[in-house]
């Protein structure tokens, strides 16, 4: 799977897992060409604490279109290490 967005690959791996809807790639499969840190943060009730981070491609910024937990609660274990993706980064096979 790959996530994408403007034109260049954002993550790339095999081993997705997907939690409501959304594909979590592997933390290490960020292309850290493209990723700046955000200081934006949101809470989930069943997940915990997301971090965000912002998209920079051929110019362009993509502000908050990553997130993962860095420690996420019980029960949500499995997107830990992991990062997922939105506004408009398309997720292809």
């Amino acid at each position: 799977m790959k996530a994408i967005w403007n034109g260049a690959v954002i993550a790339e791996s095999d081993d997705i897992a997907v939690v409501e809807g959304n594909h979590y790639f592997p933390l290490s499969s960020l292309n850290r060409e493209f990723v700046g840190f955000s200081n934006h943060k949101t809470t989930c009730a069943w997940k915990g604490q997301a971090s965000y981070y912002s998209l920079m491609v051929n110019g362009e910024m993509n502000t908050d279109a990553a997130w993962y937990y860095a420690s996420p609660k019980m029960g949500a274990e499995e997107v830990a290490g992991r990062v997922a993706f939105w506004k408009g980064v398309k997720i292809e096979a």
